[in-house]
C-alpha cells in the first residue's frame, strides 16, 4: 500500500527564532537591516535559516507593513520586446536601471501594446511610482496610472501640468536642423516622422493631423520644421511628410520609398528619428543615389548606429535620460512642487548633408 509523503513543515520567522533563542526582530534586521547585527550573528541566523529551508520574509507581507513595494514602474505604450531592440529606449532603459540600482529598488516594466484598452497590467502593478515613456496624450494606460496614487514621472511625452518630466527642447533642437538644412540651400525637403496617432497611419500626413497629433514630441518637431521652411520662402503645405506607425529601419525605407516615388525632385529628407534616417539612408542606396551628393539625410537622437554611419542628426543623452527620470522619481518624496529636467541637445553634422546638386550637375553628373 502506498503512503502518503511526508513534507517537512515549511520554517517561518517564529520557529526560526525559536530555534536560534533570538527575538523575531533579529531575526527580520539579518535580512532587512544587516547593519544591526554583528556578522557573526547574521551569518549564524542565516545559516540556520538554509538548514530549515526558511525562504525568508514575505515581501507581500512586507509591503503591506511598509506601504511600499520597492519597485519602480516603467509605463511602455509598445510591446516588451521594443524595450530590447529600440537603440533610444534601450539607453533609456539602461539609466532608469542605473537609478533604481543606486536606490536599492527594482524595476518592473509595463507594457501596453498601441490601441490596446486593457488597463489591468497597471492597475494591479506593485510599485511605488511610475516612469512613463514617451505616450500619447489621450491613451488609457496613461489615465490609469494618474489614477494611481504614486509619483509619476513623464520621458519625453506627454507634457502634462503638474507631473514632473525630463527631456530635450525638441523644439529647438529641430529649428537649429532645420536651419543647418535650409543655410545648404535646400527647398525642396521631405520628411519622415514616426506614430503621430494611436490609429495606423503608414501614408502621407495631411496638415490637420499634423497640428493634431497626440504624440506631442512629433507634433513639435513637425511645427518646428513647418515655421523654419515657412520662414525660408517654403510653403509648409507644399512640404511631402510620411508618418511610419512602427518604428524600425525597414519602416524607414519603406517611407522613404513612398515619398522619393512621389517626389523624385526632393533634395532632403529630415527624419523624426536616427533609425527613419538609417532606413532612409539604405533607400537611397538601393535606389542609386549617393548621400550627400544627391540626397541629403538627417535624423534626431544620436544612437549609436547614427554616428557610425555619419548621420547628421541631433544628439540628446538617452542614457541620462533615463537616469535623471529615475532620480526624479524617487526623490518626488521631498518635493512639494512639479519639476521639469530639460536636457542639451547637440547638432552634429555627419557626412550625410551636403549643398543640393545645381540644375547642370543633376543633368551633366559629378
Amino acid at each position: 500500500m502506498n503512503r502518503p509523503m511526508r513534507t517537512r513543515r515549511q520554517a517561518t520567522l517564529a520557529s526560526l527564532a525559536a530555534e536560534l533563542g533570538v527575538s523575531r526582530t533579529t531575526v527580520s534586521n539579518a535580512y532587512n537591516r544587516p547593519d544591526q547585527l554583528s556578522p557573526e550573528l547574521r551569518r549564524r541566523v542565516l545559516d540556520t535559516a538554509r538548514r530549515l529551508g526558511y525562504p525568508g520574509p514575505d515581501p507581500v507581507a512586507r509591503s503591506l507593513r511598509t506601504r511600499k513595494a520597492g519597485a519602480v514602474g516603467l509605463l511602455l505604450t509598445e510591446n516588451l520586446s521594443y524595450a530590447f531592440r529600440d537603440p533610444a529606449a534601450v539607453g533609456v532603459l539602461e539609466g532608469l536601471a542605473l537609478a533604481c540600482e543606486d536606490a536599492g529598488v527594482g524595476l518592473h516594466l509595463v507594457p501596453a501594446s498601441p490601441g490596446r484598452e486593457e488597463v489591468a497590467a497597471v492597475h494591479q502593478a506593485a510599485v511605488d511610482g511610475f516612469v512613463v515613456y514617451s505616450v500619447p496624450d489621450d491613451d488609457p494606460h496613461l489615465s490609469a496610472v494618474l489614477s494611481r496614487p504614486v509619483p509619476t514621472v513623464v520621458v519625453d511625452q506627454p507634457q502634462l501640468d503638474g507631473i514632473d518630466r525630463v527631456g530635450p527642447d525638441d523644439e529647438n533642437a529641430t529649428v537649429e536642423v532645420a536651419n543647418h538644412v535650409v543655410g545648404l540651400g535646400h527647398r525642396q525637403v521631405g520628411v519622415l516622422c514616426m506614430r503621430l496617432a494611436s490609429d495606423r497611419n503608414d501614408d502621407f500626413v495631411p496638415l490637420r493631423r499634423q497640428r493634431e497629433a497626440h504624440y506631442h514630441v512629433q507634433r513639435t518637431r513637425l511645427a518646428a520644421l513647418a515655421r523654419t521652411f515657412e520662414a525660408a520662402g517654403v510653403a509648409w503645405d507644399t512640404v511631402p511628410v510620411v508618418e511610419r506607425f512602427d518604428h524600425t529601419v525597414d519602416d524607414g525605407a519603406t517611407a522613404a520609398r513612398q515619398l522619393l516615388d512621389a517626389h523624385p525632385r526632393v533634395t532632403a529628407l529630415i527624419c523624426t528619428s536616427d533609425i527613419l534616417a538609417l532606413g532612409a539612408m539604405a533607400e537611397a542606396g538601393r535606389r542609386g543615389l549617393r548621400v550627400p551628393a544627391d540626397l541629403t539625410i538627417t535624423g534626431f537622437d544620436g544612437i549609436a548606429e547614427a554616428s557610425r554611419a555619419g548621420l547628421t542628426t541631433v544628439h540628446q543623452p538617452v542614457l541620462e535620460k533615463g537616469r535623471a527620470a529615475g532620480r526624479l522619481l524617487l526623490e518626488e518624496a521631498d518635493r512639494t512642487t512639479p519639476k521639469v529636467i530639460t536636457l542639451p541637445t547637440e547638432l552634429r553634422i555627419g557626412g550625410t548633408s551636403a549643398a543640393p546638386r545645381t540644375a547642370e550637375e543633376q543633368w551633366f553628373g559629378p
